[in-house]
C-alpha cells in the first residue's frame, strides 16, 4: 500500500477514517461538488439528473409490485387486480410504476432532443452518444416486456404481434420466434421470461447510466453554445448551481406526475387492457405504447414484412451513427441557420408518426406515415451530411463568458450590448 498517498482531511474524524479506507467522499466531492459546469447550461441539462431519479423509482416500485404479482398465465391477471384493491398502497405504487414509465419516455426524449438539437453527439461525447441510445434501446426492450405482465388483452396481442415479427427473418425467424417465447406460442413460458426480463433490465441500464455518466464527467457537459469551457470564469461549480437548477426541476417534474397519478392515472393506459387476455379474441385495433408508436408506425408503412421490420429496427441503429453521418463541425444548431431547421422538421415528424403509430393504418394515417418513413431516414442519409458539407455556420464566440456577458450585460447595470458592464467587470461569475 502506498502510504504517502495524500488523502483529503475532513474536520468530521468517521468521514476521515473512511477517506483513508474507501476515498469515495472525496470522489463524490469532486464529482458533484466541484465538477465544473458551463455557466450558461439551462433546465435542459437537467432531465439528465430527472431521468436517473425516475430510474430509481422505476427500481424501487418494480421491487414492492413483484413481491406481489404472480407471473402465470392464470393468475397475472387476477395479481394484478389484487395488488389495486387488497394489498395497502398497492395501487398508489402501480400508477407510480405504470405512469413513471410514460414520463421516463418523456424526459428521455426531451433528453435526446437536447443532445441532437445542440450537438451533443459529437466530438469527443462519441461514446457517451452511443450509451445514450443503448440506454433507450434497453429502455424500449423493458417498457414492451412490461406491457405484458398484466395479462390483458393488449399485453396479449401485443406480445403475438411483436414477437411474430421475427418470424420474418430469413433461415433463422421461426427459430428465433421460438426461442424468444420459449414456446410455440405466447403462452406461460413466454410471460415467466419475460417477467424476468423485465426485473433484470432495469438494472442493467442502471449499470449503462452509471457508465453514460462517467463518460460525460471525462470531457465534460455540452453547453447549448457548442463551445468548450476555456477559463474558470466559463464554468460554474455543480454544488450548489446545477444542484439548485436540477432540485427546481424535480420538484416541477414532481408535480406534473403528482397530478397523473392522482388524478388521472389511466390517462396514458389502453382500455382492452382492463380485459382479461383471450387469444380467441382479437382486439378491434392492436396497439403498442404510445412511446414506441413512431416506430410501429414505421414498421406499418411497409407492405413487405421483412422490409417494415428492418426499417423499424434500422430507425433505431442509426442513432448510433449519427456523430459520424453529421459532417458539421459547429455543434449546436443556434449556428447553423439551414440545419436547425431541418432539425426541428425531424422533431415535427417524429410526433406525427407516434400519432399515426397509434391509429389504424389505412387512409391518410397510412400515407402520413409513408411521408414521414421518407423524411426520417432522408434527414439522417441525406440532409445531415449534405447540410453539413454546404452550410456556413454563423460566427462563434470566443468564449462562454462573452456569451454570458452580452445577454446580461445590458440588464444589470447599463452596459452597452457585448460590453461587459461595471458589475460584470468586478465579477464575471455572477
Amino acid at each position: 500500500m502506498d502510504k504517502n498517498r495524500k488523502v483529503h482531511q475532513f474536520k468530521n474524524p468517521v468521514l476521515n477514517w473512511i477517506e483513508f479506507r474507501l476515498p469515495i467522499v472525496s470522489y463524490f466531492k469532486k464529482e458533484y461538488g466541484d465538477y465544473p459546469m458551463p455557466k450558461n447550461c439551462n433546465y435542459f441539462w437537467s432531465f439528465g439528473a430527472l431521468a436517473t431519479i425516475t430510474l430509481v423509482t422505476m427500481i424501487v416500485s418494480g421491487i414492492f409490485l413483484a413481491m406481489n404479482y404472480t407471473p402465470h398465465t392464470d393468475m397475472a391477471f387476477d395479481s394484478v387486480e389484487r395488488i389495486m384493491r387488497d394489498v395497502n398502497y398497492g395501487w398508489l405504487m402501480r400508477y407510480i410504476h405504470s405512469n413513471g414509465a410514460a414520463f421516463f419516455f418523456i424526459i428521455v426524449y426531451i433528453h435526446i432532443v437536447r443532445a441532437m438539437y445542440f450537438g451533443s453527439y459529437k466530438y469527443p461525447r462519441e461514446l457517451n452518444w452511443i450509451l445514450g441510445v443503448f440506454i433507450f434501446l434497453l429502455m424500449m426492450a423493458t417498457s414492451f416486456l412490461g406491457y405484458t405482465l398484466p395479462w390483458g388483452q393488449m399485453s396479449y396481442w401485443g406480445a403475438t404481434v411483436i414477437t411474430n415479427l421475427f418470424s420474418a427473418i430469413p433461415f433463422i425467424g421461426e427459430g428465433l420466434k421460438t426461442w424468444l417465447l420459449g414456446d410455440y406460442n405466447v403462452g406461460n413460458a413466454t410471460l415467466n421470461r419475460f417477467f424476468a426480463l423485465h426485473y433484470v433490465l432495469p438494472f442493467v441500464i442502471f449499470g449503462v447510466v452509471g457508465l453514460h455518466v462517467a463518460a460525460v464527467h471525462v470531457h465534460g457537459s455540452n453547453n447549448p453554445d457548442g463551445i468548450d469551457i476555456k477559463t474558470n470564469n466559463d464554468s460554474v461549480n455543480f454544488f450548489p448551481y446545477m444542484l439548485i437548477k436540477d432540485t427546481v426541476a424535480m420538484c416541477a417534474f414532481g408535480v406534473a406526475i403528482s397530478a397523473v397519478i392522482f388524478f388521472g392515472p389511466n390517462l396514458m393506459a389502453e382500455v382492452d387492457n382492463y380485459i382479461p387476455a383471450d387469444p380467441l379474441v382479437t382486439p378491434a385495433h392492436i396497439v403498442p405504447n404510445w412511446y414506441l408508436a413512431p416506430f410501429y408506425a414505421i414498421l406499418r408503412a411497409v407492405p413487405d414484412k421483412l422490409g417494415g421490420v428492418l426499417l423499424m429496427f434500422g430507425a433505431i441503429v442509426i442513432l448510433f451513427v449519427l456523430p459520424w453521418l453529421d459532417r458539421s463541425k459547429v455543434r449546436s444548431c443556434n449556428y447553423r441557420p439551414i440545419y436547425k431547421w431541418f432539425m426541428m422538421g425531424f422533431f415535427v415528424n417524429f410526433f406525427a408518426l407516434g400519432y399515426v403509430g397509434m391509429l389504424p393504418a389505412e387512409g391518410l394515417y397510412l400515407l402520413i406515415a409513408r411521408v414521414g418513413l421518407l423524411y426520417y431516414f432522408g434527414f439522417f442519409f441525406i440532409i445531415t451530411p449534405f447540410v453539413g458539407w454546404i452550410e456556413k455556420p454563423s460566427k462563434l464566440p470566443l468564449s462562454i463568458s462573452d456569451v454570458y456577458a452580452k445577454n446580461i450585460a445590458p440588464n444589470i447595470g447599463g452596459g452597452e450590448k457585448g460590453i461587459p458592464s461595471p458589475a460584470m467587470q468586478k465579477d464575471t461569475n455572477l
